[in-house]
């Protein structure tokens, strides 16, 4: 990692329980003719990107940060969440040095992000 003379930002647990809220937030707050892609028939492209986000989706769901469409409480699975975290971890080691910068940045924090809920949310007795 080069030094760009910037302080690395630690990352604490209030730190991506708000990063949830605002994105929880923010997904409230977006217009219906928007919100449903796929109803619409305008489907996100299919690209590294999408594809890391999605299973990072799957892993909030199964560690109950997200609600069912219904808005109904999830049950959490550690099991599955665990199962998700490692097909990110397989795609890292799988796609090292085959990514763009941008590609490689998002894996890498995403698989963190997970890591850490993963962590939370089993200590949390869930």
């Amino acid at each position: 990692m080069a030094n760009t003379g910037e302080k690395p930002k630690i990352v604490t647990d209030e730190d991506w329980k708000q990063q949830a809220r605002n994105e929880k937030e923010k997904l409230e707050t977006v217009p219906e003719s928007e919100g449903d892609a796929a109803a619409s028939g305008r489907l996100p492209p299919a690209d590294f990107t999408t594809h890391v986000e999605s299973i990072m989706i799957q892993i909030l769901y199964c560690l109950g940060a997200i609600k069912d469409p219904g808005g109904q409480e999830v049950p959490v699975n550690l099991d599955l969440a665990k199962h998700h975290i490692d097909i990110l971890q397989m795609l890292d080691e799988k796609t090292k040095d085959n990514l763009t910068e941008e590609e490689g940045k998002l894996l890498s924090v995403r698989l963190h992000e997970a890591r850490m809920q993963f962590v939370a949310c089993s200590q949390s007795g869930a």
